[in-house]
């Protein structure tokens, strides 16, 4: 038996059904399952995403033998409608429209009202006794076919419409008539045949199979293709197409079309949300045209749409345990739902949904955790208005909150531009009347966008929401003309600065300071339960210990705002940052310069007690938590002076004359300092600064420990390669703690461990852990030097290598695991050949990526480390790691 390729839904039943997403897409799955449940949905037909496959295997043509199928499904259409397309007397009208099996909203293309032609409108006339509905059909019709199928832009019809309403007087496209329609048509064709040098088809099935083959061409447009790569999404056939019966909203004023949400898209309350225009079509809401009405206003305009729109809304949540996204059409005083699909929410309203469904008895606190992306969570730290300035301005202009969070920018008033000037590393907003599915690349590159049109669901809304962007839409107090801003007579040009708040639609003239929210209320709780997962999970029942999440932090205040976000202790103490401090870079620079042995202990004595002030204040914030210090690793060059007036202060700091001093700093300067005098190297040949490090980490753990303060310090050598060095730096540890403990008569818990960061290293790992309590992967550096890029310079040249397929992702954002993977589940497994007992962790910037996170899980590691900010989606991406691992 052939398989099936076309799916079929209506009279009562559907062939389809919701969990036939990855094959009939989230629209047609879900078209499938509500005709099952016996809602409301006009019938139609669904073909696979395979076909949209097969379409790119038959180079951009639909197989032959797909047609018979086809038709034999449109002819089952057009006998429940009891019309047939392109009928003259009774034309059956049909939609066009994408659905993969991940929600992409706007990025593919749709047409309505297929198989209108110059007979056709006369009959739907006719038939419906309503002339000035069927050439509105008519024209929206000609302009969606000309942009789906021809690539004519909308504005080349949308200027001819203007000349009409201007002609007449008019601002609103519903102030027009029937002949003034049939003029727009007229003009609408002129413009197809100016751009395609052939006449507007009349043959519906021509019109058909040109739409089909449009919509499977949008699966590989611009625009879809960013939306997949910003937001991770690949694997996928491709698109399917919804072939559906037409159902009108601009059929009168007793006929509408809306967008609602069973919650708020924004803040996730348990309140009935969404805007619906009179006397329009579908595309009008998204694309932001006319400015729509609050769903709450049909419960006093038709009580009886709206109660049954609200039982539908109930029923759909219901039954999909989660918050939906619905869009309705009313015709003539009748209910029609055309798609559902789990809503689209910002940060917060993730959070605040799935916190409230676990109270409601709806889902467990697992499917919670697996209800919240980590790019949603990350969406809730999005700094505000520092509320101490804010007061002191006044907002020039507000518009509807759509999405929130706070962002400032410079102005700039085209997606192409927000790119170029991101490129160039200034922050932008993006500045428009309303966006559309072509701006998402100035979308994802901007700070902020702001909109003179739309609504709470117009696409700069939606798309904003969905990737954590802040939003005010429908500003109507700023007018946009070209690239000029006016807002209360005050006109604001590209490149100019302003402010805008997300969370209330405010917009503010130039740069305001902005803040880092707390942490509270449902997230608390949320991140509670991650926390629950993680660490009593099955490893834990199997007597394992749970996968912790530690910070990379500096400073005492980095650590405290890492602990307050959860973490649960330090991975990863640099240092190196601490030299840089005004108080202690001069004398750091007098220990590298030193002449001899004695003038370069004479500099590190005066180290000495201000590292030790700095351990001691990270070891008094993390109190009982794990402190892992990585003595010094950068080569020296990276610290001495630059400039002729600092090189003279430190010549006659120094003694020395500042041709000597120039000629000191000249010959520290590496060629390659990836590879130099650098990490362990340093701690070979100059001996004396790693034991005064160890020895500040021991007298500040000392100090702390007899104020009652728990402290567990982890000394860290980095860079090794060999066992030799690892054997030697060891021992010079071991041997300043014994006489700072004897000294000091404290007792302290320490390790010494070292980072896993130099290929060798893992190869070798079951040698360096016969003197390693621990290994600290740095991936970073093991990146680098596996593949040879400097992660400096990687810019001139990955962009292109991800654009060309040879790599999928940068390496330094997302762990290699095919590559870099490998050594270090190598090193892993040799570490534990010969240690059982050793802890292994990630201090890379790859321990805050949740792909990565989930590797390092995968792997065996007992915690991974990234810096304070990313530690919240770190806890949440464990959790995930651990729920997805249950039964391996």
């Amino acid at each position: 038996m052939a398989e099936k390729r076309v799916y079929f839904f209506g009279g009562g039943s559907a062939e389809g059904s919701a969990g036939m997403k990855d094959l009939l897409g989230g629209k047609g799955a879900n078209l499938a399952e509500m005709t099952n449940l016996g809602i409301p949905v006009p019938p139609g037909f669904t073909i696979t995403t395979k076909m949209c496959a097969a379409y790119y295997e038959h180079g951009r043509k639909h197989p032959d033998d797909l047609v018979e199928e086809v038709e034999e499904h449109l002819h089952r259409l057009e006998t429940i409608e009891g019309k047939k397309l392109g009928d003259a007397k009774d034309p059956l009208l049909v939609s066009v429209r994408s659905g993969a099996a991940v929600s992409m909203p706007g990025m593919m293309d749709t047409i309505l009202n297929l198989g209108l032609n110059d007979v056709a409108v006369e009959g739907l006339h006719t038939i419906t006794k309503n002339e000035r509905f069927a050439w509105d059909s008519y024209r929206r019709f000609i302009n969606m076919y000309g942009n789906v199928v021809k690539g004519i832009p909308h504005e080349a019809f949308e200027k001819e419409l203007e000349k009409v309403k201007y002609k007449k007087g008019v601002e609103e496209d519903t102030h027009l008539d029937a002949a003034d329609l049939k003029e727009v048509v007229k003009f609408y064709k002129q413009v197809y045949k100016k751009h395609t040098h052939e006449d507007f088809p009349q043959d519906p099935k021509t019109q058909l199979w040109e739409a089909i083959d449009a919509v499977f061409g949008s699966w590989m447009n611009d625009k879809a293709i960013k939306y997949r790569k910003f937001n991770d999404i690949d694997g996928l056939l491709g698109t399917a197409v919804n072939v559906v019966a037409m159902v009108f909203g601009n059929f009168g004023d007793d006929s509408g079309t809306g967008v609602c949400f069973s919650r708020d898209p924004s803040t996730g309350e348990k309140q009935f949300y969404g805007e619906y225009l009179i006397n329009a079509q579908g595309e009008d809401v998204v694309a932001g045209i006319r400015t729509p009405l609050k769903i709450s206003t049909l419960e006093d305009t038709n009580p009886v749409i709206y109660k049954q729109l609200v039982d539908v809304k109930d029923r759909l949540e219901g039954h999909y345990r989660d918050m939906q996204d619905m869009e309705f059409t009313i015709q003539q005083g009748k209910l029609y739902l055309l798609q559902t699909r789990n809503g689209k929410r910002t940060g917060a309203a993730a959070i605040k949904v799935a916190v409230d469904m676990v109270g409601e008895g709806i889902i467990t606190k697992e499917e919670a955790i697996g209800r919240v992306t980590p790019g949603q969570l990350e969406q809730v730290f999005h700094p505000a208005i520092n509320p101490a300035v804010k007061k002191q301005y006044k907002p020039i202009a507000k518009g509807l909150n759509a999405s929130p969070g706070a962002a400032t920018g410079q102005i700039v008033f085209s997606a192409d531009e927000a790119e170029v000037w991101v490129e160039k590393g200034k922050k932008v907003l993006l500045v428009r009347p309303e966006t559309s599915p072509e701006d998402i690349g100035g979308m994802n590159a901007a700070e902020g966008i702001l909109t003179s049109t739309g609504g709470m669901t117009s696409h700069a809304a939606v798309v904003a929401r969905g990737m954590g962007t802040p939003c005010v839409a429908g500003c109507k107090e700023v007018q946009i003309v070209g690239k000029k801003m006016v807002a209360k007579g005050k006109e604001y040009k590209e490149g100019d600065w302003i402010t805008l708040d997300g969370a209330t639609g405010e917009v503010f003239e130039g740069q305001m300071e902005l803040v880092e929210p707390e942490v509270t209320g449902e997230l608390t709780t949320f991140l509670s339960w991650a926390d629950e997962i993680r660490n009593h999970s099955f490893r834990a029942q199997r007597g394992l210990k749970g996968f912790g999440i530690r910070t990379n932090a500096d400073t005492p205040q980095d650590a405290k705002r890492a602990r307050d976000f959860g973490a649960e202790g330090i991975g990863l103490c640099r240092t190196e940052h601490m030299f840089f401090e005004e108080d202690k870079i001069r004398i750091f620079r007098e220990m590298i310069v030193a002449a001899d042995l004695e003038a370069r202990q004479k500099a590190l004595k005066k180290l000495l007690p201000l590292q030790q002030k700095d351990f001691e204040g990270i070891f008094q914030a993390m109190n009982g938590l794990p402190v892992t210090i990585r003595l010094l690793d950068p080569p020296l060059h990276e610290f001495v002076p630059k400039t002729d007036e600092a090189i003279k202060e430190l010549a006659k700091v120094a003694g020395i004359s500042t041709g000597q001093l120039k000629n000191k700093i000249k010959s520290l300067h590496e060629e390659n300092p990836m590879l130099g005098h650098r990490g362990v190297r340093l701690g070979i040949t100059f001996p004396e600064v790693y034991r005064m490090q160890v020895e500040a980490i021991m007298r500040a753990a000392s100090a702390v420990s007899k104020k009652g303060v728990a402290v567990i310090p982890e000394i860290m050598i980095p860079l090794v390669g060999h066992i030799r060095e690892l054997e030697i730096m060891r021992g010079h540890a071991e041997e300043v703690i014994k006489q700072v403990l004897q000294e000091t008569k404290a007792e302290v818990d320490y390790k010494i461990g070292t980072m896993i960061e130099v290929p060798r290293a893992t190869l070798v790992a079951d040698q360096l852990a016969q003197y390693a309590d621990f290994f600290s992967f740095g991936t970073n550096d093991l990146t680098q030097m596996t593949y040879g890029f400097s992660r400096d310079d990687v810019g001139s040249f990955v962009p292109q290598y991800i654009q060309e397929g040879i790599l999928q992702d940068d390496p330094f954002a997302k762990l290699d695991q095919d590559g870099i993977g490998q050594l270090v589940e190598l090193g892993i497994s040799k570490g534990r050949s010969t240690n059982k007992n050793l802890k292994i962790g990630i201090c890379g910037e790859h321990g805050g990526e949740p792909s990565s996170i989930e590797f390092c899980y995968r792997a065996g590691m007992n915690y991974v480390s990234c810096s304070p900010f990313r530690v919240p989606v770190a806890r949440l991406a464990a959790a995930q790691s651990v729920l997805a691992h249950q039964k391996d």
